[in-house]
């Protein structure tokens, strides 16, 4: 064990009481360097510790200032925008319809539901046909709640378009949507959708543009051509309601999906507003569409018909009769000449073979009544198209001015 004398232990005293001393110097003056303030005024190094320095009453801090909010990403804000300019001016359809009891008594049933955009102050709705197909009332509800009944201004069935209206009050300014310009969409483009899936209303759901002219056929009879293709979730109950771009204008009507379940499946059409525009503007101001046709008696060809006919084509339009003096008589489209029953027994219809049968017009293959119509869905009175015909086992084609809806023969 090492021994100390008293000497040393005074000596070690000293030298740490100079140590310490010169530790707690160099303390001070760095606390008089970090706080000037305090050291110009005694009484702040009180209140600086939560005293004041009079009373020595406990001061409470004022309040951090709040950071501010997490600002939306562009994108958000878009979405946001676009919903709270478009919402108010999405409606909800609902229908009745007429049906029968046990008792074979008409009573009143619900029908369907869907989704409508109003496109005049007014209270002008453009919908789906067949959101009010069969409909014997129509009931539009408004964002605010309210209800009013609507009633039919016109129909298209080859569009499935249809324009409904409805009498505000004199004192609500309805909100409307504007139309886009469908022209001038893009594969990849956004694309938002508003309507009301299961009765949820006025739901938003954004996606792009994932195809452009698609040709869809909606039924037996009807095939609507350049359809826009979108990921944006559309349900039952978003048909009729608006697709729109990022500057909330509409450039296309949600029409209808492609899904084995009956729901999403990210696969949804909607009919471009340059087709719309065109069929809303005819339906506003002749209840119809003016549309082009080409004044023929048409028969749907079958394979029994071309067996019993005698002729190599089975597809197509067969001309059973055609308008003397129409656009297509003076065409040269040829009728039948030789008339046979067709259809059921109990049900017969006269029609005539031996006609020309048509398989084209202008670019657009006719294999069936749907493409017939479809064909010429965009056309006018007094345009003319290139009908490509089968006749005597050869093909050719006829220019044909088109004739106007008075002028239609009966359709077989």
């Amino acid at each position: 064990m090492k021994l100390y004398t008293r000497h040393h232990l005074q000596h070690a005293a000293i030298i740490g009481f100079a140590i310490g001393a010169a530790l707690a110097a160099i303390v001070v003056v760095s606390l008089q360097k970090e706080t000037p303030a305090m050291a110009a005024d005694p009484a702040a190094v009180d209140r600086a510790d939560g005293f004041d320095g009079d009373s020595d009453a406990r001061i409470i801090p004022a309040a951090t200032k709040a950071s501010p909010a997490v600002p939306y990403t562009q994108d958000e804000q878009q979405n946001i925008s676009v919903y709270e300019k478009c919402n108010e001016a999405v409606v909800n359809i609902t229908t009745q319809v007429m049906g029968v009891n046990w008792f074979l008594e008409p009573i009143v049933q619900d029908g369907g539901s869907g989704s409508g955009s109003i496109i005049d102050k007014r209270g002008y709705v453009v919908t789906n046909v067949h959101v009010i197909d069969n409909a014997s009332k129509i009931s539009i509800s408004l964002a605010d709640g309210s209800t009013y009944e609507g009633t039919i201004v016109g129909q298209d069935v080859e569009s499935d378009i249809a324009v409904l209206k409805f009498d505000p009050p004199a004192n609500v300014a309805l909100k409307t949507i504007d139309f886009g310009d469908s022209e001038k969409l893009k594969v990849g483009q956004k694309v938002i959708a508003i309507g009301n899936p299961f009765a949820l209303e006025r739901t938003m759901t954004t996606g792009i543009i994932s195809g452009l002219g698609r040709p869809i056929q909606e039924s037996k009879n009807v095939i609507i051509r350049n359809m826009i293709q979108t990921d944006a979730a559309i349900n039952p109950g978003n048909s009729g309601g608006p697709l729109l771009d990022t500057a909330g204008k509409m450039v296309g009507i949600n029409t209808m999906i492609m899904s084995s379940s009956g729901s999403s499946a990210g696969v949804g059409f909607a009919v471009p507003v340059s087709t719309a525009r065109r069929v809303i503007n005819d339906l506003l101001q002749f209840g119809k569409v003016n549309r082009g046709i080409i004044s023929i008696t048409p028969v749907q060809m079958t394979g029994a018909i071309a067996q019993y006919a005698g002729v190599g084509i089975s597809t197509g339009i067969l001309v059973s009769a055609v308008k003397k003096g129409s656009g297509a008589d003076k065409g040269g489209i040829r009728g039948g000449t030789k008339a046979v029953q067709y259809g059921s027994r109990w049900n017969p219809t006269t029609i005539y073979l031996g006609g020309d049968i048509i398989t084209a017009i202008d670019t657009v293959a006719v294999r069936t009544y749907a493409d017939y119509t479809s064909a010429l869905e965009s056309k006018r009175p007094g345009d003319t198209v290139s009908v490509t015909v089968y006749r005597d086992g050869k093909t050719q084609k006829l220019t044909v001015t088109l004739d106007g809806a008075d002028n239609a023969a009966s359709t077989i």
